[in-house]
């Protein structure tokens, strides 16, 4: 299980960090969880991990890739690609009016 489970807007943590790791390009299941734990610090368990999976195919922002070999590699669509702008630039706006607000609060 992912260390938080919070939602923020329409995304949970593990869809944000899934679509962050695949817009880098395809990644099966093992590379994402490797991906993830080394640029968010998130541990996630394999049964989270295919649980979001499922989700984000479902949704059309994920799709699955013809495999080379036997793991099942996904991809992000232009869809989730647009997702994934737009939830990024509401974590911006949100993280700019705590940073003001922290700043206010230590005057």
């Amino acid at each position: 299980m992912a260390r938080r489970t919070q939602e923020l807007g329409r995304f949970t943590d593990v869809a944000l960090l899934v679509l962050i790791s695949l817009a880098e390009g395809q990644k099966h299941g093992y590379r994402m969880i490797s991906d993830i734990e080394e640029f968010s610090g998130t541990s996630l368990e394999p049964g989270t991990l295919y649980g979001a999976l499922m989700r984000l195919e479902e949704r059309g922002w994920i799709e699955a890739v013809e495999p080379a070999e036997r793991r099942k590699p996904y991809r992000i669509t232009d869809g989730g690609r647009d997702a994934l702008r737009e939830q990024l630039a509401t974590l911006r706006r949100v993280e700019q009016a705590g940073v003001r607000r922290v700043a206010w609060g230590t005057a």
